[in-house]
């Protein structure tokens, strides 16, 4: 089923199914979303979700636009941050956001310029929902790589 003219313009991913993959001999790529300029998007870099668009509650977005993932992580009070001891060559190591109230005591503060340095350098997307399907604000995110397959 192709994405429909809303979630386009909205830039929501939508998966294509297994078998419209086998019809077309595609492979398995963590961002087929039916859409081809999408997905030429995601494999280069650009934005996929902006900061002006409205989406489904609980809808899972992908970006790599700072502003917007900076934006995202300020309105739920986080801060960017790295797991001690994962480190590369005096470079922040796994990324993560501490956020207020949620046990971070195990993540190390970093600043802006040296997160998104990390993210860039290993060319990053985040994987995040504004909201969950009830409408209230979740903090749900992960990162991923648009060169990773799937099994």
């Amino acid at each position: 089923m192709p994405a429909t003219t809303k979630e386009k313009q909205a830039g929501v991913a939508r998966p294509r199914t297994k078998a419209e993959m086998e019809e077309k001999g595609t492979p398995r790529s963590r961002y087929l979303t039916g859409d081809p300029e999408q997905e030429r998007q995601l494999r280069e870099g650009f934005v996929v979700a902006s900061l002006s668009g409205e989406y489904k509650p609980g809808a899972t977005l992908l970006t790599r636009n700072h502003d917007i993932i900076r934006r995202w992580a300020e309105a739920r009070g986080a801060q960017p941050a790295t797991v001690p001891g994962t480190e590369h060559e005096g470079r922040p190591g796994v990324l993560r956001f501490d956020f207020p109230g949620y046990g971070g005591q195990e993540l190390k503060h970093i600043s802006w310029d040296e997160w998104f340095h990390t993210f860039e350098a290993r060319d990053l997307v985040f994987v995040y929902q504004e909201t969950q399907k009830d409408g209230t604000p979740s903090n749900f995110y992960r990162f991923d790589s648009p060169h990773r397959e799937e099994a």
